[in-house]
């Protein structure tokens, strides 16, 4: 295992943008398809096939939007407030998840309505931003704080692509909560 972390280790010094979205974006697609197939388990008449584009649209939003994203973000955010005082924690879990964390939901649901071909791209923000940055922040908070308290820096895109990993599943969920209705209101148009 230490040869692993070794491993991880130098490739996340030496291409930290490049190995951050691999595995940021690894993590979106096994959340994707986790929700697929609980979706399955759960709703067993559907007994249809996994939506390979669907997984293929988180696999173009983890790799080459989020995780470049995060990847930058988080290297400038801790040039930018260094340290792991309880003070300097907190300014950074507020500072990430009120600037950042909105920002990156509007990046998650606009892109994925533009790979969906949706006629109006903001219209699921519109719909889903407020519920969504809430739950957000039940969940992101507590994880932040580990993050910045206990996290090597190296590490940051890593851990929160681990955190990720259950959040994305949440995404997935509220992505698909309300989907019928929006595509029924649509044809109405």
């Amino acid at each position: 295992m230490s040869k692993f972390l070794t491993l991880l280790k130098s490739c996340l010094n030496k291409y930290p943008v490049v190995s951050n979205s691999v595995i940021y974006g690894s993590l979106c697609v096994a959340a994707e398809f986790t929700q697929q197939t609980v979706t399955k388990k759960v709703l067993p008449e559907t007994s249809q096939p996994y939506d390979a584009e669907t997984i293929g649209r988180y696999s173009i939003y983890g790799t080459a939007i989020a995780g470049p994203i995060l990847a930058v973000w988080y290297r400038f955010l801790d040039q930018k407030i260094s340290g792991t005082t309880v003070k300097i924690v907190a300014k950074k879990m507020i500072v990430d998840q009120f600037t950042f964390t909105p920002t990156l939901l509007v990046i998650f649901f606009v892109s994925m309505s533009i790979m969906e071909r949706k006629p109006d791209i903001f219209q699921e923000c519109r719909e889903k931003m407020v519920s969504t940055f809430k739950t957000s922040c039940m969940f992101w908070l507590p994880c932040q704080a580990v993050n910045f308290m206990l996290v090597p820096p190296v590490f940051r895109v890593t851990y929160i692509g681990t955190c990720s990993f259950a959040w994305v599943n949440i995404l997935c969920w509220i992505k698909r909560q309300g989907n019928a209705q929006i595509e029924e209101t649509q044809k109405l148009n």
